[in-house]
């Protein structure tokens, strides 16, 4: 008889925060895939489990995959777990629960702790409709995709960040959020946990040396938003000149005066400039 999947949620940050079921659970099974075994050491240690783990993370779920079904098929029961919250959300787990119910095999979620539903609950805005993006894309114009289709969701919205790109992001999400209300969540249930509330750009000014993962929690929608603007080559090419020459700002300064015009992201603009020189526009 084929074993059971176990969607384990294990502690954001307090080791305290983890089910009785889910350490009977992690107990009882044959395994434990966790995305990363040292950390899942620390937390098993804590609470005095034996159980074998093995790496189960983004970079070798094409090859654990099978390996994790063959043992099921042949009645094992695993555990699969996260770095820190709910398996599938930000991680392969959602992978291997597919994989599962396409193969008929048993899947059992035991519930737990959440960075996105920990953070919205503090937060003061509307739970419901929420909409989770994941962690934001490293590379620039991705960066401003993803905030534009975070703008683009009215209701409310929830990312995750990095200590180091924090500041940067809340700045471009500055000229594209406007006035949307935030609450950023730090360290959310460790010793030095923090909520601050205000508007993109008061946060990064307010941000002098962010430390810890960060939860960005967009409230609902409030009209002010910016709208991306459809222009031609030549309209961009026409707003920088009178943004160079009639502000008298240096050609970078003026790349940046018309992206926040009309929301764009500044490559886009200096592209544009480019090809509008070239066609003699």
């Amino acid at each position: 008889m084929p074993g059971i999947l176990h969607v384990v949620a294990t502690p954001i940050g307090n080791l305290e925060d983890i089910t009785l079921r889910a350490l009977r659970v992690l107990r009882e099974v044959t395994l434990i895939a966790a995305e990363d075994t040292r950390r899942t050491a620390k937390l098993l240690t804590h609470h005095g489990i034996s159980t074998p783990t093995l790496s189960f993370h983004e970079h070798n779920s094409h090859e654990r995959i099978p390996q994790l079904l063959a043992r099921l098929a042949a009645g094992d029961s695993i555990a699969v777990v996260t770095d820190a919250g709910t398996p599938g959300v930000s991680d392969p787990g959602a992978e291997l629960v597919h994989a599962c119910v396409e193969a008929g095999v048993q899947v059992d979620p035991v519930p737990g702790a959440s960075a996105p539903l920990t953070a919205v609950v503090a937060s003061g805005f509307r739970v419901f409709p929420l909409t989770i993006f994941g962690f934001v894309p490293n590379r620039s114009k991705d960066r401003s995709a993803f905030l534009q289709s975070v703008s683009a969701t009215k209701s409310t919205v929830v990312f995750f960040e990095s200590p180091h790109r924090i500041a940067g992001t809340l700045a471009e999400a500055g000229h594209i959020l406007v006035n949307r209300p935030i609450m950023l969540g730090r360290e959310l249930t460790k010793v030095h946990q923090e909520f601050l509330h205000g508007t993109a750009t008061d946060l990064a000014q307010r941000l002098t040396n962010p430390r810890g993962e960060f939860t960005v929690v967009i409230g609902p929608s409030n009209g002010d938003e910016q709208q991306a603007v459809d222009l031609t080559d030549g309209q961009v090419a026409a707003e920088f000149e009178q943004a160079a020459h009639t502000q008298g700002v240096s050609r970078r300064e003026a790349v940046g005066a018309v992206a926040r015009k009309f929301n764009k992201n500044k490559r886009e603009v200096y592209a544009a400039v480019e090809r509008a020189k070239k066609s003699g526009l």
